[in-house]
């Protein structure tokens, strides 16, 4: 049966599921167990939080790309995540075998975007954050929306759900679709209202330059309609470019736009952010959340935006921020173990570490931080971000560098996290590169002090240095 670009195979009983251990697969097999179709998935590991949801979800994850795979689960549909390549052996074996077979954004456009109004968080930083706050005040306003967020919301089993409302916010990624699709996937994703972050460049591993991603980001904005929305960060000079000719309304957000924040203060003590949002100069409200930092305060900015184009109320919305408890791997506590206040976050773009690093400054004010930093996605591992990484670590006390734990980059555009350890030794921050995470584990127990706080940076496993790291600080603190 031929790949499927329009419709779905009929009937649809059996779905299989290959990379189901990304954020956004993973979700997909939430909503479509929901929807009670039969599940399957393989990948070639599993790491929490996904593989507790999965779980969760009774969904047995198929350890590696086997053809034998399909015999177990006999499919009606494949549907092929963009972490797979067409030389892997059940890639293949999928064409092969003549199966049905199409991508993740497809199969959520036909199943659960074709009726709803669909509110698309795009941009390459702060759009996991933007989605998951988003999607929560919708729910607290009682539209009861769809969701899919690349990340787990505390408070929430799910990382996506169909919803009942009518609404669907979601989470649209600019990396391509899949192998045989090297479209952007927010492209399928039928936007009525987006919300544009940021635009860097990102995603070494598929696009050339800044340009060739502002090409995918005017394709986005280019498939809103007319009587749609877009809510771009205005004082962004590369997202302005993405929307110089947009074919509806444009709310524009940042400092000194139409819509505006401004920080009143920040509660070290319960790790909160009041602030008020401002349209047209006037405050509109003011609010209280766990999402801390002026990067934070703006993704805050347009979710209100978003949410106000709905018709939710400035009460519905404090109390919706009130209720909001934060995301999993964003600015996240895991533990305090003898005081040791330890976070992990999935920053890894030279930008986002930045700021990452200078909310947690703002938040725990002059305690001791260190940031332990993983190199490990196709783009932090590759030399263009040598530089720009040097500067992003300085409100850090003490920087830990992992090196590269995967080196099929070349080495000629490969990082070198030796020199980059270097060259923050040369600004006054005490940095080292260290090869083995056991290593990392144990010189962070031997140094820590009462209060320090200790933030782990990687976007995928690490090793899993968090249960070690913690358990490592137990023992040091323990009577």
């Amino acid at each position: 049966m031929p790949l499927f670009t329009e419709g779905l195979p009929q009937p649809l009983t059996r779905i299989h599921i290959l990379g189901i251990c990304g954020t956004a697969m993973g979700a997909i097999a939430g909503m479509l167990k929901d929807a009670g179709y039969e599940v399957t998935g393989s990948d070639t590991g599993a790491w929490p939080p996904m593989s507790d949801y999965l779980a969760g979800l009774g969904i047995d994850i198929m350890k590696g790309y086997n053809a034998s795979n399909l015999d177990a689960a006999q499919p009606d549909l494949v549907v092929v995540g963009n972490v797979m390549r067409s030389d892997y052996e059940e890639s293949q074996a999928v064409v092969d075998r003549d199966l049905a077979y199409c991508s993740f954004p497809h199969v959520l456009g036909e199943l659960f975007l074709e009726q709803a109004t669909s509110i698309v968080l795009a941009g390459t930083h702060g759009k996991t954050t933007t989605t998951a706050i988003t999607a929560w005040l919708a729910s607290a306003a009682g539209l009861d929306p769809g969701y899919l967020v690349g990340g787990v919301v505390k408070g929430w089993d799910r990382t996506a759900r169909a919803g009942g409302g009518g609404h669907f916010v979601i989470e649209g990624d600019e990396y391509d679709t899949a192998f045989f699709d090297k479209q952007p996937k927010f492209v399928h994703y039928r936007a009525n209202t987006a919300i544009l972050t940021s635009v860097e460049f990102d995603h070494a591993d598929i696009y050339r330059d800044l340009e060739h991603c502002q090409e995918s980001f005017r394709r986005l904005v280019a498939g809103l309609p007319e009587d749609g929305l877009l809510i771009a960060r205005w004082d962004h000079p590369a997202v302005r470019k993405c929307c110089e000719e947009p074919p509806c309304e444009v709310w524009r957000y940042g400092p000194g736009q139409d819509w505006d924040g401004r920080i009143e203060g920040v509660d070290p003590t319960e790790g909160k952010m009041e602030f008020t949002v401002l349209r047209e100069g006037q405050p509109l409200g003011t609010f209280r959340s766990v999402l801390v930092g002026e990067h934070n305060l703006y993704n805050q900015v347009a979710a209100v935006a978003a949410m106000v184009r709905e018709g939710v109320t400035v009460e519905q919305l404090q109390a919706g921020f009130e209720s909001f408890r934060g995301i999993k791997r964003r600015q996240d506590v895991i533990g305090e173990p003898g005081g040791v206040t330890v976070i992990d976050d999935f920053a890894h773009h030279p930008t986002a570490v930045a700021l990452t690093t200078e909310a947690l400054r703002l938040r725990f004010g002059g305690r001791r931080l260190w940031v332990v930093f993983e190199p490990r996605s196709n783009s932090s591992r590759r030399k263009i971000f040598q530089e720009p990484y040097a500067q992003a670590f300085g409100a850090a006390d003490r920087v830990i560098i992992k090196a590269s734990y995967d080196l099929r980059i070349p080495e000629a555009e490969r990082l070198d996290p030796h020199q980059l350890a270097a060259d923050l030794r040369a600004q006054g921050i005490d940095a080292v590169c260290i090869d083995e995470t056991q290593d990392i584990v144990a010189e962070v127990a031997a140094d820590a002090m009462e209060a320090d706080v200790v933030a782990v940076y990687s976007n995928g496993g690490f090793d899993g240095i968090h249960g070690d790291l913690l358990g490592a600080l137990e023992r040091r603190f323990s009577p």
